[in-house]
Parts: structure tokens; C-alpha cells; sequence
């Protein structure tokens, strides 16, 4: 993304590139503000920095695995990535944070963000969810409900393109679809399976952000299965392929990359925010943006870290933190990876490409009287994947020409599912500053204290036996199970440092994510979430974001802000 000239006065500030700075940029842009957006990595290129995206495994020295001294460098982050992307992730060496408790923070530091190596799966939050908190009483009450986001599900989803089936399930509402990616035999025999063994539990096509057909300026998925290299034929959705050249062709897009956000500068008189303080990258200089609105979608970590930092006379806690609950109710997604079961039939059946697509079993837990369950609250849904066994996983014999043909045919059919679960907000979970421990920058490295508690615990050990239960129904043998609960984090779902709600003394944000206390800051990235459903987020965060752009506009517009 080229830099259009930088001046130091903007109509809008948008401090993130990543799915939802990158869906600011555009609706701000569009919407007729000059934009300043601030990333604090370094600059991608669409297709041109794609620099692995085309590479086959033999073309890496180490045969895609991390060297040595790359896993010394990405302790945290070499769990979700290999030679392919790594270069998407950042160094931890280089970016060291501090856990309390254990808790993995993946991040990548580039324009883009995590939207270049997102999983895509799209769903969208209901009733259910928005009600929850309130329901329980565990958290505060959303501001907001389903119909406040329709309309802006629909808008986000059509720009987008999301692959899946419509389904007429209550709790998770169908949307604008494209074609789903197909079943194959073994995910199909397992559907069959679940309708007849099951009356409160079914598999769907999963809903994932990758193209089945061709949209204006993209090329649909290709089946390779490599996304998080990056796409070169724009077949799944980053900011890189959609919204930030949507922002720059608007002609009103300044994007700045290697911008360290300091902290929001906020003005004692007027009581507005009005500008951002950065520390570049590279030379360490520091210099101040200033603009009439602002928006942080930095991420929940980065984003509280910010907010916590911009201290004055008015917010000597942090900028906004009036609540006091800047930085606390952190929430990520408990999941359960690996549940897994092989199928001796079907061998004359095979699959065409490397799908991107799952299949999906949707939350059937806690919906009503008849699916209450006693051992814990809220609920989770299972994704899955089947295919045939590689040769690297299968037993192999022979020698020579034998061995060779032994490679060459696949193993058995497998499939492997893996829960995602709610976590409650709990104002114990939080992040802070260490200023006695300062980074490269010389700002406070961000500290986590992060635990599940009995709730999550217990949902967890329902989700695996579940799993574990359909798949022995359905004929699998071998059925088990590994790494039962992997640390927090490990869904890279974290959300609610910032949250939204109807009251400025329990909450951080109103019902368009502007802040309480400062109202030309928006937050709309996870940090905004109120409760985390059980649902991958992301759909959401565009969806609050396209609709508090609006908002915002609104209000500048009409002198509001």
C-alpha cells in the first residue's frame, strides 16, 4: 500500500490495519474523511509481498519446520505458524510481553494484521449471546441486540463473500451467502450419522471467507489450502485484498506503517481527544497526528495497552477508564484441539484440491429447558475437517519401488474435530502496564493474568467427550483425543478489555462503540465485546465497526463531536 503525502492534521485517525482497522479505513474514506492509518509494523504489499504463497514444501530448506534458532525467536508465536508464514508473525524476542499466568498473545506486526492469517470462519452472534450476560448475570448487559446488527451482518457479508448454507437455526442466523465449499465423503457420512444419532445436534457447511465464485477484483479460492501465505488470487478476504485498497482508491487514505501508537492525546479544555502520539519504528523519533475522530482497533491487547498508557489530569487511570474496567474482563475462546477418529470404508472415495472449508456443529448446549445442562453455563460449537491419511501418517512398508507406491496411495479416512467454547467475562482476567520493564520503545511491556475458571473447565471436558461420542457412533475407530486444553490464547479470540454498555460506571463504551468519557473515541476491534459467545468473533468486529463508521460520520457531520 503506497503512502499518499503525510501531513499531521486528519479528519480521521484509524490506529490498526487489521480486520476491523482495515473496514474503518474504508467506511471513513468512503464516507469523505481524510484518514490517517497507523500500523505499527511494516508495510505488505498485496500479491507483491506474498513472498512464500507459491513456494511447494521442498522448496524450503527445512522442509516448512522452524529452525532452531526461529523457534528460539517465536516461543509463543511458533505454535501457530511454520516456514510458510512465519514472516506474519512477530519475533518475541523482539516483542516481549510478560504472563502472569500462561496466556499465548499471536500477533503479526504488518499492515493487515491477523487478517493476513485468519482461520475465516464467519459467524454471526444472536440473541442468545447478546442476552447472555443478562440471562445469568455473569458480566453486564449488551447495549445492543441482533436487530441493532441485521442490517450491517448483511452489508459486511456481501462485501466480504462468505461460503456457506442457510440452515434456519435460531441461535446462529443464517446470512448472504455464497455457495458452501462441499462436504467430502467422510464429512458428508458423518452429517449423515449426526442427523440420525442425534435429535438436538447437526452438521453444516462451515461459513468461512473464502470465494466460491468470482467477485469484482478478486479471484475465487483455488482449493490450495495456504491462505495464511497470503492469497494471490484475492480468493479469501484480508484488508490487503478488500478494504484498504477500497480506502486508498477512495483518494482519501494516508497510510503510515512503522508507527508505534504512545498514547491518545487528549485536551483538557474542549474534553475531546485530539490526536495520536506514535514512536516510529525505525528511527525511534516521536511525532503527534492530530484528528477529529478517532478509531483503535489495534486489538484487545494493544488496544487496553494504549488506553491505559494515555494518561492526563482527567483520566490519570487511562484515557476513558472513568469504570475502571480498562484493560479487565479479557476473554479468548477455550478450545479443545484434537479430537480425532479413523474410518476403515469409503476407501474408493477421494477429494479434489486442499479445501479450506469445514464442516461445523453448531452450539447445542444451554439453548432451552431441554438442553440444559448442569455442569456449566453458555456453550460451545465443534469444527471439523476429514480427509485421507498422508504418507507421513499412515504406516508405510517396502523398500525401493515398493516404498515409493506405498507413498503414492493414501491411508485411511480421518477426521478431526475441535470445540470452541464461551469464557465468561471475569474482571480478574486483565492486562497492565509494567513500567518498570520497558521495551525497544521505551514503553510499558503489557502484562496478562489470564485463568480459567470452573465454568470453562467443565466445558471443556463436556466438549471432548461430545466429540469423542459422535465420532464412535458414527463408525470411527481409534477415537482419542490430544491436547485436552491448550493454554488461553490459543484460539486467538481475545476480546473485552473495552467493553460495551448501557451504564459509563460498568462500562467503557456506548451502544456505536464511542467511548463514555471521550466522545470522538471509537474502539470497535475486540476489546469492544461485552461477552464472547462461542462463535469466531471476526464477523462481528466488521460488522460493529461499518456500523459505528456511520455513526461517527453522523455525528461529526452534524457537529456533534
Amino acid at each position: 500500500m503506497k503512502n499518499q503525502t503525510e501531513t499531521n492534521t486528519f479528519d480521521a485517525i484509524v490506529v490498526g490495519s487489521g480486520i476491523s482497522g482495515g473496514w474503518a479505513a474504508k467506511e471513513l474514506t468512503e464516507g469523505g474523511l481524510k484518514t490517517l492509518v497507523l500500523e505499527r509494523g511494516r508495510n505488505v504489499e498485496h500479491l507483491t509481498d506474498y513472498i512464500t504463497a507459491l513456494k511447494d514444501p521442498w522448496e524450503f530448506p527445512q522442509r516448512m519446520h522452524l529452525t532452531k534458532q526461529e523457534l528460539e525467536e517465536r516461543p509463543v508465536q511458533s505454535s501457530h505458524c511454520n516456514a510458510g508464514d512465519m514472516h506474519f508473525y512477530v519475533k518475541d524476542s523482539e516483542h516481549p510481553y510478560i504472563q502472569e499466568k500462561p496466556f499465548k498473545w499471536i500477533r503479526g506486526y504488518q499492515v493487515g494484521g491477523r487478517s493476513l492469517t485468519w482461520g475465516r470462519q464467519s459467524y454471526r452472534l444472536s440473541d442468545l449471546d447478546f442476552e447472555a450476560n443478562k440471562n445469568d448475570g455473569y458480566g453486564i448487559d449488551w447495549p445492543i441486540r441482533y436487530d441493532d446488527l441485521k442490517e450491517w451482518y448483511d452489508y459486511v457479508e456481501e462485501y466480504v463473500g462468505i461460503s456457506g448454507s442457510s440452515e434456519s437455526i435460531p441461535h446462529l442466523p443464517d446470512g448472504v451467502f455464497l455457495p458452501p465449499i462441499p462436504m467430502n465423503s467422510i464429512e458428508k457420512h458423518l452429517k449423515d450419522s449426526v442427523s440420525k444419532q442425534y435429535v438436538d445436534r447437526k452438521i453444516i457447511n462451515g461459513r468461512v471467507a473464502n470465494l466460491t465464485e468470482y467477485k469484482e477484483g478478486r479471484g475465487k479460492c483455488m482449493y490450495r489450502n495456504l491462505c495464511s501465505r497470503g492469497c494471490p488470487f484475492s480468493g479469501y478476504f484480508s484488508s490487503n485484498s478488500s478494504t484498504l485498497l477500497d480506502a486508498y482508491n477512495s483518494g482519501n487514505l494516508t497510510l503510515r506503517e512503522n508507527s508505534i501508537v504512545k498514547e491518545v492525546v487528549y485536551d483538557e479544555a474542549t474534553k475531546k481527544a485530539v490526536g495520536v502520539t506514535i514512536i516510529d519504528a525505525i528511527s525511534k523519533d516521536e511525532i503527534t497526528y492530530y484528528a477529529k475522530i478517532i478509531f483503535l482497533n489495534a486489538s484487545a491487547i494493544a488496544t487496553a495497552a494504549i488506553l491505559l498508557n494515555s494518561v492526563s489530569k482527567s483520566f490519570p487511570n487511562g484515557l476513558g477508564n472513568s469504570s475502571l474496567q480498562v484493560g479487565h474482563n479479557l476473554m479468548d475462546h477455550v478450545v479443545n484441539e484434537g479430537t480425532y477418529g479413523t474410518f476403515d470404508g469409503l476407501l474408493d472415495k477421494y477429494y479434489e484440491g486442499r479445501s479450506p472449508g469445514t464442516i461445523y456443529i453448531p452450539r447445542f448446549q444451554n439453548l432451552d429447558s431441554k438442553t440444559s445442562n448442569p455442569n456449566f453455563i453458555r456453550g460451545y460449537g465443534i469444527q471439523g475437517k476429514g480427509e485421507r491419511q498422508h504418507w507421513d501418517s499412515k504406516p508405510t512398508t517396502g523398500f525401493g519401488v515398493a516404498l515409493k507406491a506405498q507413498l503414492q496411495k493414501p491411508g485411511k479416512w480421518i477426521i478431526s474435530l475441535g470445540g470452541r467454547g464461551e469464557v465468561l467475562p471475569y474482571y480478574e482476567n486483565k492486562i497492565s502496564l509494567d513500567h518498570q520493564n520497558l521495551d525497544q520503545w521505551g514503553l510499558p511491556l503489557v502484562k496478562v493474568h489470564f485463568e480459567y475458571g470452573e465454568n470453562e473447565f467443565a466445558m471443556m471436558e463436556h466438549m471432548t467427550k461430545s466429540s469423542e461420542e459422535i465420532l464412535k457412533k458414527a463408525g470411527f475407530k481409534n477415537v482419542g483425543s490430544y491436547r485436552n486444553s491448550p493454554p488461553p490464547g490459543s484460539a486467538v479470540h481475545e476480546m473485552g478489555t473495552a467493553r460495551m454498555g448501557n451504564d459509563s460506571k460498568t462500562s467503557v463504551l456506548n451502544k456505536y462503540n464511542q467511548m463514555h468519557d471521550v466522545k470522538n473515541v471509537f474502539i470497535t476491534d475486540g476489546s469492544c465485546m461485552t461477552s464472547s459467545a462461542c462463535q469466531n468473533p471476526s464477523l462481528t468486529y466488521m460488522a460493529l465497526t461499518a456500523r459505528a463508521c456511520k455513526y461517527a460520520i453522523e455525528q461529526l457531520k452534524s457537529n456533534q463531536l
